[in-house]
């Protein structure tokens, strides 16, 4: 079972990234999948999910509005666009998968490896 995160890089404030998120090694068919990140001296905090169907989608209140988290069943792929960054969005981006739409890093059983942005002023 892995996750892997990739996408990450450097932008300057008001620029875009996408993010994306491959799994392996088993169906996620029932498994809610999520976006979460974590910044120097800070918690992991929940950025987004979205159920395998794409009907159910939730945003943390920092980001709505400026990301949109999609899937793509067919690759089995993850995807999170992030449009209008700040510096303040700069962190480490992990995927995870839950078996349900939670919003607590708790409550997810499998991660990926993180991927980096960095956003400049």
């Amino acid at each position: 079972v892995q996750l892997q995160a990739s996408g990450g890089g450097l932008v300057q404030a008001g620029g875009s990234l996408r993010l994306s998120c491959a799994a392996s090694g088993r169906t996620f068919s029932s498994y809610v999948m999520a976006w979460f990140r974590q910044a120097p001296g800070k918690e992991r905090e929940f950025v987004a999910s979205i159920s395998r169907s794409g009907i159910s989608i939730s945003y943390g209140d920092s980001v709505r509005g400026r990301f949109t988290i999609s899937i793509n069943n067919a690759k089995n792929t993850l995807y999170l666009q992030m449009n209008s960054l700040k510096p303040e969005d700069t962190a480490v981006y992990y995927c995870a998968a839950a078996p349900g739409m939670f919003v607590s890093r708790a409550k997810y059983d499998y991660w990926g490896q993180g991927t980096q942005v960095t956003v400049s002023s």
